[in-house]
């Protein structure tokens, strides 16, 4: 759930999955998107806070990693 300062209004965040994950353990990561952040959060463990990054920081570290 995210809340928007500026409306003062809750929507839902949907989190997608990476198609790297996988049911055996490993490093596994999923993201939300709303319309001014990408939230990352590990999807192991919940309970811990995400990482919040702008979409553009976002588009450099997709590229970046798609080129590593």
């Amino acid at each position: 759930m995210s809340i928007d300062g500026s409306a003062g209004t809750v929507t839902s965040l949907v989190w997608v999955t990476s198609t790297y994950s996988s049911n055996e353990g490993g490093a596994c990561v999923e993201v939300a998107a709303t319309g001014h952040a990408v939230l990352v959060r590990d999807s192991k463990d919940l309970t811990r806070p995400h990482v919040t990054v702008s979409p553009t920081r976002w588009a450099h570290f997709v590229r970046y990693a798609a080129d590593a």
